[in-house]
């Protein structure tokens, strides 16, 4: 019987679980939020806030009991310096869990892990794109006002050129060309 024993194996030894775990909250550190699978982000969850919890004491003997857990110098640098201070106020629950759904190659239910008190960063490129799609059809507009040259029809194609044009038709599947 497993009585008393909370830890989530996650399918791995002790090592790899532990070197996972610490993985994923300094990628949770680097960049604020994860996509991951929901059991891993539960098993995340714990490590993550106890590292907010010695951040925010922030001596000495904190931060190295942090890096003996991260095992990486930037990630704790980066949790002492930006995201301890932004959660002094709050008493816990420094992260929180968003489910996705299923995850189409195996179905493993998937989720998002991100710190409550992170703030949202707001990339401003792909609104700058559709404002330029949006501007195109209006030179268009402008185009069309303006009077065309009727369009010359295309002579028909000579011996030379009718391969070139049957070799650009895609065959069915099955490997015959169509027939016309």
């Amino acid at each position: 019987m497993r009585h008393q024993k909370k830890t989530v194996r996650l399918g791995r030894k002790a090592e790899h679980r532990k070197a996972l775990l610490a993985n994923q909250v300094c990628s949770l550190i680097e960049h604020r939020r994860i996509k991951t699978t929901l059991a891993k982000a539960k098993a995340v969850r714990p490590i993550a806030e106890r590292m907010v919890t010695l951040g925010k004491n922030g001596s000495i003997h904190a931060r190295r009991t942090a890096f003996a857990t991260l095992r990486q110098k930037d990630a704790v640098k980066k949790l002492f310096d930006e995201i301890a201070p932004a959660s002094t106020e709050r008493n816990g629950g420094y992260t929180r869990i968003i489910r996705l759904g299923q995850r189409h190659s195996d179905s493993a239910s998937m989720a998002l892990i991100e710190w409550v008190d992170a703030t949202v960063v707001v990339e401003e490129k792909p609104a700058e794109e559709k404002k330029a799609k949006k501007k195109e059809p209006k030179e268009e507009a402008q185009t069309e006002a303006q009077p065309k040259e009727p369009k010359q029809e295309k002579p028909e194609a000579t011996a030379e050129e009718k391969p070139a044009e049957e070799a650009k038709k895609k065959r069915r599947w099955f490997g015959r060309k169509k027939e016309e």
